[in-house]
């Protein structure tokens, strides 16, 4: 079947299932009166997509939520309640949701028309029982030009191979928003060793990845940060399966039919396990998950998909030096639409800050010593055009205060980007801030000769950093502060939260500069 084929038989049989979900009309009897014996709200609630005058509220039913949810094949109605962010039940608006079957019992309801620059509480009711109450804000008017923001960022948050210290540390910080830069879930089997297991072998169906989403769901300080902040997220490639590149797997012979079947069944069982808009609702195999929110006139926020457009990895996917295919012409890493959204969303934008969201290292690192060279082709550098079109881009459009989050890599860098690293002198064009791994890689640990080679052989990299944590960000229009926060070790509970290292970004002067003391 050709890729168009392909894609049409998925979203026809997608198209019934989606059209019932945004009508909100019910096709059968909706039950207000259902009776479970286990509370639903295992998975516990969230929040999404802040706007100036709303968000996203979510929460899934599941009374067994990774034995397949527990919920009878049947719809049921679910009350949500918006309260004021004070001690008092003060309900401000309440409503019904019809929970269905064919989306998992998810709950996604888009409120508007809210105060803006405020913060909210929210509960939902089903059943007889009732959820935790979560905590979400609305961001400032388009107009207002707020005094600081601040947020975290995370990413690759392997379950099996590390415990969730850095997001109970996070959940109880003062934050406006976090940003999840992907890897929420990994499609692995169960692994021979680990601190926790994995609920079955490779995930491969639409139950599978409900299931899959489920168990990660139900770790405590996961769902404590979920209920303390909205979330802003994307995914990587670990949602559906390791180093997909559009409809191409990474590994050989598989059936694209079926290849392009799992990766609906990933998409929709992401999107019911997040708190995402109608808009991101997919269609059979396709999920436009890109998008833009404005924190007032201080930062614009472009979230980017750095999967489903790209074209294959070059050179068999391999640490390589930038030949071949690296340095095809046609080579696509964000696809021609969503890059010509990102240049209509960076040349309209009058935010002090322009702030790209994306998974996968921008920065060309070269991780061999001497005169061998080594980079990643699954990251920017295995697609040297587009990003050198990007940069280009950020540079001769002048673009205010670019700056790039980062996630994929399980390590903690800060990069100066530029459109030509084999021109020392070229100037800096934006910072780059990548996170490392929430759990992903278990302990991690700082070895000398690896940290002297990535800084000997490349001198853009101001930190290099291999341990587990978040990146803490405030944001003012004079500058933006980054502060990389660590935890010693994840294979055990209660390690401490240690700030590693902070840099700052002056506005107005592209370049990261570490703050000593």
């Amino acid at each position: 079947m050709s890729r168009v084929d392909r894609r049409q038989m998925l979203q026809a049989s997608a198209a019934l299932t989606a059209a019932f979900w945004v009508t909100g009309k019910s096709w059968g009897i909706v039950r207000n009166n259902v009776h479970l014996i286990d509370n639903p709200f295992t998975l516990g609630v969230a929040s999404g997509d802040p706007s100036a005058d709303g968000f996203v509220l979510w929460t899934r039913l599941a009374p067994q939520p990774v034995t397949g949810g527990g919920m009878p094949q049947e719809n049921v109605e679910v009350t949500w309640e918006l309260l004021s962010d004070d001690d008092k039940i003060n309900v401000l608006q309440s409503g019904k949701f019809v929970a269905t079957p064919e989306m998992a019992h998810s709950v996604h309801i888009e409120l508007n028309g809210l105060d803006s620059n405020r913060w909210y509480r929210y509960r939902f009711h089903a059943a007889g029982y009732t959820s935790p109450v979560g905590r979400t804000r609305t961001f400032p008017a388009a107009d207002v030009m707020p005094e600081k923001m601040r947020m975290a960022f995370a990413s690759c948050q392997h379950y099996e191979t590390g415990l969730y210290t850095a997001y109970q540390h996070m959940s109880k910080t003062d934050l406006d928003m976090v940003i999840h830069l992907g890897d929420y879930i990994y499609e692995g089997g169960i692994r021979k060793e680990g601190v926790r297991k994995h609920n079955g072998p490779e995930i491969i169906t639409l139950e599978d990845y409900r299931n899959r989403h489920a168990l990660y769901k139900t770790d405590p300080h996961l769902q404590a940060t979920h209920a303390a902040f909205p979330w802003l997220v994307t995914w990587d490639d670990h949602e559906f399966d390791n180093n997909y590149a559009d409809e191409i797997s990474e590994e050989k012979g598989v059936d694209p039919q079926k290849f392009m079947q799992r990766r609906a069944d990933a998409y929709k069982a992401y999107y019911e396990n997040m708190p995402l808009r109608k808009m991101q609702l997919p269609t059979g195999a396709d999920m436009r998950l890109y998008r833009s929110i404005c924190f007032g006139k201080l930062a614009n926020l472009a979230v980017l998909d750095t999967r489903q457009y790209r074209t294959d990895q070059p050179n068999n996917d391999k640490q390589s030096d930038q030949v071949g295919d690296a340095l095809r012409a046609d080579a696509e890493m964000l696809g021609k639409e969503q890059e010509q959204w990102l240049q209509g969303e960076l040349k309209s934008s009058h935010a002090t800050w322009n702030v790209l969201a994306q998974q996968v290292m921008m920065a060309r690192v070269d991780r061999r010593p001497g005169e061998e060279r080594g980079f990643s082709m699954d990251q920017w550098p295995g697609y040297e055009v587009p990003r050198r079109r990007l940069m280009s881009f950020l540079k001769d459009q002048k673009i205010a205060n670019p700056v790039v989050l980062t996630g994929d890599i399980h390590c903690n860098w800060v990069n100066d980007l530029k459109v030509d690293f084999d021109n020392e002198k070229d100037s800096v064009v934006a910072t780059e801030f990548v996170g490392t791994s929430i759990s992903s890689g278990g302990d991690g640990v700082d070895k000398q000769e690896t940290t002297d080679t990535m800084y000997s052989e490349n001198p853009f990299v101001k930190f290099y950093n291999a341990q587990r944590g978040y990146v803490d960000c405030t944001v003012t229009p004079k500058g933006w502060t980054s502060e990389y926060k660590i935890v010693p070790f994840v294979t055990k509970p209660d390690a401490p939260l240690i700030t590693r290292a902070s840099f700052v970004v002056e506005a107005g002067r592209p370049g990261a500069n570490k703050i000593t003391g």
